[in-house]
């Protein structure tokens, strides 16, 4: 079967993926693989210390894509010239840009996401507002602008969701509902499924097609129950298979994956038919 990764980044892009062996980010990114239900050897990411060896992760799990995906917070960035060196050159790699209307401007952030689109080829933006200085909701009206853009060029905009967010409080989905109501043609892809709140973002994406969920590694918390059961009804063409690594094995997520309980032909478009449309491959 075709895999597609939605959410795939080699540990030596940055510290906070376990770049460092021995500092204190290295050993957050071994808890956070324990915590998320990693199998064997919780370091087992330092295959990916160099280029030649997160392809052959990737080639290793059997992924048709990879999709790296950069950032850009007050507080990390993941350049989108960065992730273009990683992925130019590699049919098996996608990358995802990203902006910051607040840091660069609302002007500044519209040029970047057509150069990332134009010339360095990305098929995704991301941004992540509740990790911002100050957080904000998806609906806040500084991005506007951005999704209105994104909507006219037929890019999918990608959030980050999910327990991570410093304030969790800003992990609401209900400001997800707001700018899919508001951007109805915007496709907008769900990193990490807004879990620990997911009822709420299943709500989300019954009500508005245009809403992609993907948990990626938080299948694996409780809540998983609920994510099943509605891709195997109403969000079947919705809902998207990540595996989070660094942070998972991406082989153990994949193999998990399909042992969640999807149907048959509902797993073939969570893996890959529902990942081709989304990105326009």
């Amino acid at each position: 079967m075709t895999i597609i990764d939605l959410r795939c980044r080699p540990a030596y892009l940055h510290d906070f993926f376990g770049a460092t062996p021995g500092s204190p980010e290295f050993e957050t990114a071994r808890w956070l693989n324990r915590r998320v239900g990693t199998r064997g050897d919780d370091a087992h990411f330092t295959c990916s210390l160099t280029q030649e060896g997160f392809l052959a992760e990737i080639h290793d799990a059997g992924l048709a894509r990879a999709v790296v995906v950069g950032r850009h917070t007050p507080f990390q960035h993941l350049p989108n010239d960065r992730i273009h060196e990683i992925v130019s050159g590699h049919a098996e790699l996608v990358g995802i840009g990203s902006v910051d209307p607040v840091i660069q401007g609302e002007r500044a952030a519209i040029e970047e996401i057509e150069r990332a689109v134009s010339q360095l080829g990305f098929k995704g933006i991301d941004i992540e507002p509740g990790f911002g200085a100050p957080p904000r909701h998806p609906d806040d009206r500084v991005y506007w602008p951005i999704y209105e853009r994104l909507q006219e060029l037929d890019i999918p905009l990608f959030l980050m969701t999910g327990p991570t967010t410093p304030d969790p409080r800003f992990n609401d989905p209900s400001g997800v509902a707001v700018a899919a109501a508001a951007f109805p043609r915007l496709k907008i892809g769900v990193y990490h499924g807004s879990w620990p709140r997911v009822q709420e973002i299943i709500g989300v994406a019954f009500r508005h097609a245009n809403v992609h969920l993907i948990p990626d590694m938080y299948l694996f918390q409780p809540g998983q129950e609920a994510y099943v059961k509605a891709a195997n009804s109403f969000l079947a063409d919705q809902f998207l298979f990540g595996s989070s690594y660094p942070f998972r094995p991406i082989r153990q997520s994949i193999d998990d994956y399909a042992a969640a309980g999807f149907r048959d032909d509902v797993l073939e478009r969570v893996f890959s038919t529902n990942a081709i449309r989304l990105l326009n491959l």
